[in-house]
């Protein structure tokens, strides 16, 4: 992995000099969503349908990569649709649809960001675009530089819609909204043909890492219950968390300890009974750092609780763990209560240090005992982080094969397999060249799409 995020860093980094002045040009920033109208509808929601778009516009700002050199695409728009909160009840929340040049509007990528923010102006459809506010210590950077594997999809022709799947409170880890957002999304873009010209019965396809795992792999369970109508032919699902509690316990005081104040708000935010029990278990002194995730983004809140004991900012160091409320929270948002119909190919490392490995190695034990279509594929030498690069190339070829219907994939039944380091599948020599060649020219004004 070292090898090639070095190198996509180091080719992209060095094309900075040649990107078109115009291109960088200070612009004046789109609004934040907090404070734009188009995000918070008025009305009775519960007179649309799930998925009904209720009103869209061109993005204010054009889509850009790392938020400063626009993206030449052919069409973009957002749409504010219908979607459903955890508990079922009616909300809006709003994707991004991109539509490239040479397209092939019969086929349709979801792609869910890992957005891991506990506030709404963090939001994907406010990140990609051009000009917005990074916030503290660049905190929707990494929002943007998913755009480069969002840009491998457009490269394809393939259409893509990007939900922001945590509604419109930034609801981290109330992932059964999450599931529901991202299968809103999906019926959004395929009824917006008037406007994106996507087609009704586009050939669809999920892929997410990390927290964008999280919103494809609810929407898989949830697909056959919510969204029957919904055909997605295939998810890839990388750097997966089965279980919330096995994650606060394996991050606690380690690099990435910022998840833990930023699942908990997000999760108070569905939740607001568990709000007044949050508050009084504080210590007085941690109040204010542990709530400041409600006003940054990933970035910044990892920076904030870097190797950060936040169990010890309670009162009671167990009180996430053995409260009875938010153990009940916990549970109702980890995976498995049902087993998804969508073929899933599944990439791991097994040095995860987010999401320990054995509870993906359980969760698909279960899926496969229950009949799933599962391609399981575990990375020795990668890390959570490492593996978001090492496993997208191998996740993106088995996505074109599936919107393409060759070569048998997906695949009846289940497969799984330990590779030592993804760095060494033949794979990256046949997807990883051309990513970074396409996004190199797409830096430079290229048109975004197949040639």
């Amino acid at each position: 992995m070292r090898i090639s995020a070095a190198f996509l860093a180091a080719a992209l980094a060095g094309t900075a000099h040649a990107i078109p002045a115009s291109a960088l040009l200070h612009r004046a920033g789109p609004t934040l969503p907090s404070k734009d109208s188009f995000y918070f509808p008025t009305g009775d929601l519960s007179s649309h349908q799930p998925g009904a778009i209720l009103q869209q516009r061109p993005p204010p700002a054009a889509v850009a990569a790392f938020g400063l050199v626009a993206a030449k695409l052919n069409r973009t728009q957002q749409l504010l649709y219908r979607t459903s909160d955890a508990h079922g009840r009616p909300i809006a929340t709003v994707a991004t649809i991109l539509i490239p040049h040479n397209a092939d509007l019969g086929k349709l990528l979801s792609y869910q960001i890992a957005v891991d923010a506990a506030s709404i102006d963090c939001a994907p459809s406010y990140a990609l675009q051009q000009g917005s506010e990074r916030g503290p210590l660049a905190g929707t950077l990494l929002s943007q530089a998913e755009f480069l594997l969002i840009e491998a999809a457009l490269e394809q022709g393939w259409a893509v819609v990007v939900p922001d799947f945590q509604g419109p409170q930034s609801s981290y880890l109330a992932n059964t909204l999450a599931g529901y957002a991202t299968l809103d999304g999906i019926r959004a873009a395929l009824a917006s043909t008037a406007t994106t010209g996507i087609r009704s019965d586009a050939r669809v396809a999920m892929w997410g890492y990390s927290g964008g795992s999280l919103a494809s792999q609810w929407a898989a369970e949830l697909q056959p219950s919510y969204a029957p109508e919904l055909h997605v032919a295939g998810a890839a699902v990388g750097g997966t968390v089965p279980d919330v509690a096995s994650v606060i316990k394996a991050i606690n005081g380690q690099p990435l300890a910022g998840f833990i104040p930023t699942g908990v708000l997000g999760l108070v935010s569905q939740y607001p009974e568990a709000a007044p029990l949050v508050d009084d278990a504080l210590r007085p002194e941690a109040k204010q750092l542990f709530y400041s995730p409600l006003k940054q983004c990933l970035a910044a809140n990892a920076a904030g609780f870097l190797y950060k004991d936040v169990l010890g900012m309670f009162k009671d160091r167990d009180f996430l763990l053995k409260n009875e409320v938010l153990v009940r929270i916990s549970q109702e948002n980890s995976l498995g209560k049902t087993t998804p119909k969508i073929p899933l190919f599944w990439y791991k490392s097994t040095m995860d240090e987010v999401s320990p490995v054995g509870d993906s190695d359980r969760l698909v034990d279960k899926y496969c005992d229950e009949g799933a279509d599962v391609e399981y594929v575990r990375d020795v030498l990668s890390n959570h982080g490492s593996y978001a690069v090492i496993g997208a190339p191998l996740a993106f070829s088995w996505l074109k094969k599936v919107m393409n219907g060759k070569d048998d994939v997906p695949r009846k039944g289940c497969s799984k397999k330990t590779q030592l380091s993804g760095v060494l599948d033949s794979t990256q020599f046949e997807v990883l060249p051309k990513l970074i060649a396409d996004a190199l020219l797409d830096l430079l004004g290229k048109d975004v799409g197949p040639i």
